[in-house]
């Protein structure tokens, strides 16, 4: 249990493709502006949360990190995918339907990942590269997760391990069948979300969870589970999915570069409309 009367509190920054980045700025940078805390004892990334989470703990300010993706001017140049996500998603519920334990099923998405025929990774890193526009891994704890595309096995990503960032990000960021596997210390890794969308489970001891999850509740469907097990622990949890608009804004291709504009604008108008007790300045 959490330590009475000690508040620590953890962010969760799930996946969502490069809307998912936009949006999660967007609404970061409204609770900002709403006069809302944003500094957090632990910062959890996932898939797009991992790319968020190192930009916000980068030392750039928000209002700057916002440009960066509602600015069509300041936006990085993203790789278009070749491969449609919702025939992705259908070929991965193909190779796994049937496959009951967890581990099973991400060794199946890693061989799809491995399999596939995706644009170089020296390519693909140089997008991570410069979406972090030099970041190194921040005093902050931060957590990125990937998975072993041969093992199965979850890791976490820290400063500890001596991984350069931008490796652990594009680790994470890996869409099975779209981007290619990361190689790191003689093993290939791949999105984070092939274990879980949002791994909210990594900010167990902390006594405030925020979680923003770009993801719908059907796209991520461990989310109910961890946030459980989180408030077993005594754990205040507040989650945030995108609102009505913001899905309008997102699309149904996350990973399209096209919609970061108006994904960021959505999340920003969304959080004036929020009321988190995560926020709260000195809590």
């Amino acid at each position: 249990m959490p330590q009475t009367g000690v508040v620590t509190r953890a962010l969760v920054l799930g996946g969502g493709g490069v809307a998912g980045v936009a949006w999660e700025t967007g609404l970061l940078l409204g609770l900002a502006e709403a006069g809302g805390e944003l500094a957090a004892d632990v910062v959890v990334g996932t898939s797009a949360g991992a790319t968020t989470a190192a930009q916000l703990t980068s030392g750039v300010g928000l209002p700057e990190l916002h440009r960066r993706q509602s600015d069509p001017a300041a936006q990085v140049a993203e790789l278009v995918p070749t491969v449609s996500l919702m025939a992705l998603l259908d070929e991965i519920t193909a190779r796994t339907d049937g496959l009951v334990d967890p581990a099973d099923r991400r060794r199946a998405i890693g061989a799809l990942a491995l399999a596939a025929d995706t644009p170089s990774p020296a390519a693909r890193r140089a997008v991570i590269a410069a979406r972090l526009a030099g970041a190194g891994w921040p005093a902050d704890d931060l957590r990125i997760t990937a998975v072993d595309a041969v093992s199965g096995d979850v890791r976490v990503f820290t400063a500890a391990d001596g991984v350069d960032l931008v490796d652990a990000v594009a680790a994470s960021c890996a869409v099975p069948g779209i981007w290619s596997p990361v190689e790191i210390e003689g093993r290939r890794y791949v999105d984070g979300g092939a274990a879980s969308t949002n791994h909210a489970d990594l900010a167990a001891g902390a006594t405030a969870v925020l979680v923003l999850s770009p993801m719908q509740p059907d796209r991520a469907p461990e989310l109910a589970d961890e946030v459980a097990r989180l408030r077993d622990t005594g754990a205040d949890v507040e989650v945030v999915h995108p609102d009505e608009a913001s899905v309008v804004a997102i699309g149904p291709d996350p990973l399209d570069p096209a919609v970061r504009t108006a994904s960021a604008q959505a999340g920003r108008r969304q959080a004036a409309g929020l009321s988190l007790r995560w926020t709260r300045p000195g809590r």
